[in-house]
């Protein structure tokens, strides 16, 4: 099997890491890069996946886009894909040695460090202008044991419950769950006298890992660590797998275990689930799609285990990578930087679906494309301001719905909480070990069993890594 140049890596090694799986109309804001005016003579070929907020991609992010490649004379290139295709895409760029400069992943492309440029540098400049990288994002992106930015994040997305206000209030408890418990006991009360489900998915796909991994971690389990050794199997996790065979019996049907990142969205959407765990991108499109559903559409915090702990991971954390291979590494990171500089204008086309890596960055003079916040200074302001009065709320909508997002840091964490998002948790996030896990329980294998098979699988996969020295902790 040849080995790429780039990453030292075989062909096969990268297809298994992988896993299997123009601005708004009438709105010419500025936009803080230097207009060069000399003709394009140089490239930057970026790939990113088609944003959950479409308005995003079609009225921002390639309109940006192409009025940087023009202000910095260069020819810009914005290529979209569905995002489960970004990590068999990554890898067969990387494998060929050509491709895009710029990949936009959605969760830490850590597995594919070897051949990807270390990025601290950019991390560094960005720090010096826009203030610290929020931890969350930092823990997301730099690998303590190689002391490597393997990618850069400018944003984040919150990952909130969504529940149907007026099914839980028929049920007893108007203001929506707020322990993993009530998922069950009302969850399955609305299920047997309403008929309808809840929306946590048990399949191989984005929604389904993010689901597991917070109820591992309200569970006070995890996969690893904080030193990156494997924790995985002890009684904690055996509990929720347990409480998870548990909810699907009580409160969900068959269909979850073939879902994909988008079918919780919809089921909500249609009316069809009452609670999902999932970005406000569903709220966004019921707004549009159905309004009267929308109108019924509120939000949670992190739910509590039965000792109190409540965390979610972050439900999408924009990291993008410069493989090796690109001949572009400096325009790359110009762009990174700039696009830190305007992501103001990020968060308000993605209706608030993005959040900021630099909450301190400030935001720059002159028309920015939305109305004005009294007293705004930086990213912070605006994040406070918007999610306590919605501009994108409909008319006679409740106020405040978003409230409960302000202060999502204190319950958000990164992928392989407690520890960093390292190679080893990257390839057990795209292989799904631990939707596997939970559906193999809710199927009808002993908790125990479905734990034991996962936590070998984990062992396995950290050895690997650990024997490329890119994974620190011993067992």
């Amino acid at each position: 099997m040849p080995r790429s140049e780039s990453s030292g890596l075989t062909r096969r090694e990268f297809i298994k890491v992988a896993g299997v799986g123009a601005l708004a109309a009438g709105v010419a804001p500025e936009l803080l890069f230097v207009r060069h005016g000399a003709a394009a003579s140089r490239e930057l070929k970026i790939l990113v996946w088609s944003h959950f907020v479409p308005r995003f991609d079609k009225e921002w992010y390639d309109g940006y886009a192409a009025g940087w490649g023009r202000a910095n004379g260069v020819a810009v290139t914005v290529d979209h894909i569905n995002l489960a295709e970004i990590p068999a895409r990554t890898a067969s760029e990387i494998a060929a040695g050509g491709g895009h400069d710029l990949i936009e992943w959605i969760s830490p492309p850590s597995q594919f460090e070897p051949a990807v440029h270390d990025l601290t540098d950019v991390v560094r400049d960005a720090e010096k202008r826009f203030g610290k990288m929020h931890p969350l994002c930092s823990r997301s992106s730099f690998n303590p044991n190689t002391k490597k930015f393997y990618a850069f994040c400018p944003g984040w997305t919150i990952d909130p419950g969504n529940y149907r206000k007026s099914l839980w209030e028929k049920a007893g408890k108007p203001g929506g769950p707020v322990t993993w418990e009530d998922l069950v006991v009302y969850g399955g009360k609305i299920k047997r006298e309403q008929g309808i489900q809840l929306g946590i998915g048990l399949s191989q796909e984005l929604d389904s890992n993010m689901a597991g991994r917070a109820l591992l971690w309200s569970f006070d389990s995890a996969i690893q660590d904080a030193r990156e050794n494997v924790v995985l199997d002890n009684p904690k996790t055996i509990e929720a797998v347990s409480y998870m065979a548990r909810l699907f019996k009580e409160s969900m049907v068959p269909e979850v275990f073939s879902w994909t990142a988008v079918s919780n969205n919809q089921a909500l959407i249609a009316g069809r689930a009452t609670y999902i765990l999932n970005s406000i991108s569903a709220y966004r499109s019921a707004q549009k799609e159905v309004p009267e559903i929308a109108r019924d559409i509120y939000f949670t915090p992190a739910l509590k285990g039965p000792r109190g702990t409540g965390w979610n991971s972050e439900h999408v954390i924009y990291e993008y990578v410069v493989p090796k291979y690109s001949r572009n590494l400096d325009i790359a990171k110009k762009f990174l930087l700039d696009l830190v500089a305007n992501y103001d204008q990020a968060m308000y086309h993605s209706e608030l679906y993005n959040s900021p890596a630099f909450f301190d960055a400030p935001i720059p003079k002159g028309d920015r494309g939305y109305k004005a916040v009294p007293g705004a200074k930086r990213l912070r302001d605006l994040h406070n301001a918007w999610f306590g009065d919605d501009p994108f709320a409909l008319p006679g909508e409740a106020t405040g719905k978003l409230a409960v997002l302000k202060d999502a840091e204190r319950w958000s964490t990164n992928m392989g909480h407690p520890g960093p998002a390292n190679p080893a948790e990257g390839e057990i996030f795209s292989t799904f070990v631990i939707p596997n896990m939970l559906a193999s329980a809710a199927q009808g294998m002993r908790p125990d069993e479905a734990v034991k098979q996962a936590a070998t699988q984990a062992r396995a996969i950290f050895a690997k890594w650990r024997g490329k020295r890119l994974v620190g902790g011993r067992t």
